[in-house]
């Protein structure tokens, strides 16, 4: 567990380091914000680009907190603190991705991300896909409990409905973070995002109703 809390530590950190390198090569105004056609349509200094990383900072935090949390719930082992801190892991190499593709746009003062080979929607929502394949692997893992997981009032209702919610719901987000990530390959920019939002909602109802109805099938 020491070698994982000091891989996440580093990780959580390595956004906020690259980004104090990177600003002393980036010009002093960039693009800061880029409308639903992918143009920029504010400019600002380079160094809000530190909002991100310190964002993540912060998010580090959370996770660190909450993986505490469990560790005190847990009676026996260590297993939901543990994932929290894979959880974490993954989140902070995803960020640190999303880091460098800020300070690359910034850097080269792109005015419309379109004409990259992968636009800002298509580099997010693989992201999310990848994300969501990853906890799909984990979700079967988590024990009960009152922060993590799929939960509803129905998957909590006992062990049986909390393994099999776990259980369903690691499929779905598997199934749907392959179908985000061929999305992202095949579409762009506002056509990606919608798509890719409307399978993730669309697997979220489904895996609250299945909640419900394994909960309904055990009474």
């Amino acid at each position: 567990m020491k070698k994982m809390k000091m891989i996440y530590n580093t990780l959580m950190l390595i956004p906020i380091a690259v980004t104090l390198i990177g600003l002393h090569y980036l010009p002093e105004r960039i693009p800061t914000h880029y409308n639903l056609a992918n143009q920029a349509d504010r400019w600002g200094s380079k160094y809000e680009l530190l909002a991100f990383p310190i964002l993540v900072v912060f998010f580090g935090i959370f996770m660190r907190v909450l993986a505490n949390y469990h560790k005190n719930q847990e009676k026996f082992g260590s297993n939901n603190e543990r994932i929290c801190f894979i959880s974490g892991i993954i989140c902070m190499i995803t960020f640190s991705f999303l880091n460098y593709y800020f300070l690359y746009v910034g850097s080269k003062s792109i005015e419309n991300i379109s004409i990259l080979a992968i636009d800002l929607e298509q580099f997010v929502f693989a992201m999310l896909g990848i994300v969501l394949i990853i906890i799909g692997n984990i979700l079967p893992k988590i024990k009960m409990n009152s922060v993590t997981g799929l939960r509803t009032r129905w998957s909590m209702k006992n062990e049986v409905t909390w393994k099999k919610s776990q259980f369903f719901g690691g499929v779905s987000f598997l199934i749907t973070g392959f179908i985000i990530v061929i999305i992202s390959f095949i579409t762009k920019g506002i056509k990606c995002m919608i798509l890719s939002l409307v399978i993730f909602g669309t697997a979220i109802i489904i895996d609250i109703f299945y909640t419900y109805w394994i909960a309904k099938k055990n009474n």
